[in-house]
């Protein structure tokens, strides 16, 4: 399928933000444009990563709600929220989410489905035949999309399934299943919600290797046996000192080449702390490379950024000494990325 619905989608969303601002008077007409509404301007999203504590932030939530076209929550849809005990569904976390965006007219990016991540204990800890698991894979994924079934753009149906040197990641539903799992969960999908986009997820595939080889052909793949796939998504979880990878455009035209959508989608670039205004600099460089790089493909349809501030940032509790990664620092302010952002977008 082709990026369009992306810029249908888009565009309704504008439609319904004009309205809205033209109860605001004319001063709404000469304010400066949104990272959301610049991207719109190329058919694209730009969008944020959002989890549940954040929302008793009310200054943190007026930015989220007016900055970005797109939403992902980061954990609320995770199965260790939503499948607590077997056949127990709790959508509480994921509908917060969901009801913002809607409110707020943006697209939501669903994550995830399948990880070998993030499971409760009941899973991990039982002893299943290939049978039973599969039927359990299949109810979760089967109960979940049908809740949220018109509600969400896209999902990520299967995360991080292979290891860095293209081999497939040993989990929980590889070691039971097979690697035919992920044609499974995919179908599954789109029987569950035809008109979802459905991606396969992953880190560190943002440049051309081993990894990002293992996604390519198994697109091809999956393509050839007609199972529904509709994109990749790229992470960036990028950090200064690894250096930038320089053939993120080359893969993600590649990847347009097999008639799939990219979307980079859990943009941060970390670094070694404490910031300094050269790491900044470097950092918004790389921001604005990376979207630069997006828009320079028909096909990558949208970037979101793992949270947009500092303030809730993954990174420090996972990457001891290094942060500083987003956008936005700790007080909501923003930074030389920000600005990078907009001249690029703007461009």
């Amino acid at each position: 399928m082709s990026h369009r619905p992306v810029r249908k989608l888009l565009a309704v969303l504008a439609a319904a933000t004009v309205t809205l601002g033209l109860t605001t008077g004319t001063a709404s007409a000469h304010r400066v444009k949104t990272l959301g509404e610049l991207a719109r301007q190329h058919g694209r999203y730009f969008g944020s990563a959002t989890d549940n504590p954040e929302f008793s932030d009310a200054a943190y939530l007026k930015i989220l709600g007016s900055e970005f076209t797109s939403i992902t929550p980061g954990n609320g849809m995770k199965w260790y929220a939503t499948e607590p005990q077997q056949g127990v569904f709790d959508w509480t976390n994921g509908d917060q989410i969901v009801n913002f965006a809607r409110r707020h007219h943006q697209l939501v990016r669903a994550h995830t489905l399948v990880w070998h991540s993030q499971l409760p204990d009941w899973l991990t800890t039982g002893t299943w035949t290939a049978e039973q698991l599969r039927a359990i894979l299949k109810k979760h994924i089967t109960t979940e999309v049908r809740h949220y079934r018109r509600k969400v753009y896209s999902w990520d149906v299967v995360n991080e399934a292979f290891n860095e040197d293209g081999t497939y990641r040993e989990t929980l539903w590889y070691n039971t299943l097979g690697p035919g799992y992920i044609a499974d969960a995919l179908r599954w999908a789109h029987e569950a919600d035809p008109h979802a986009k459905l991606y396969v997820n992953d880190y560190n595939i943002e440049g051309i290797g081993p990894k990002s080889d293992a996604y390519y052909d198994l697109v091809k793949s999956l393509k050839a046996r007609h199972v529904p796939i509709d994109g990749v998504g790229v992470q960036g979880h990028l950090a200064l000192q690894y250096g930038y990878p320089a053939t993120l455009e080359a893969n993600l035209r590649r990847f347009a080449g097999l008639r799939v959508d990219t979307a980079i989608t859990e943009l941060d670039i970390r670094m070694l702390l404490p910031a300094d205004a050269g790491k900044l600099a470097t950092q918004a460089t790389w921001y604005a490379d990376v979207t630069k790089a997006c828009l320079a493909v028909r096909r990558c349809v949208g970037i979101t950024i793992w949270d947009y501030t500092d303030k809730y940032s993954w990174i420090p509790g996972f990457f001891p000494g290094e942060g500083a990664a987003l956008p936005y620092d700790e007080n909501l302010q923003p930074k030389p990325a920000y600005d990078a952002i907009r001249d690029a977008l703007s461009s």
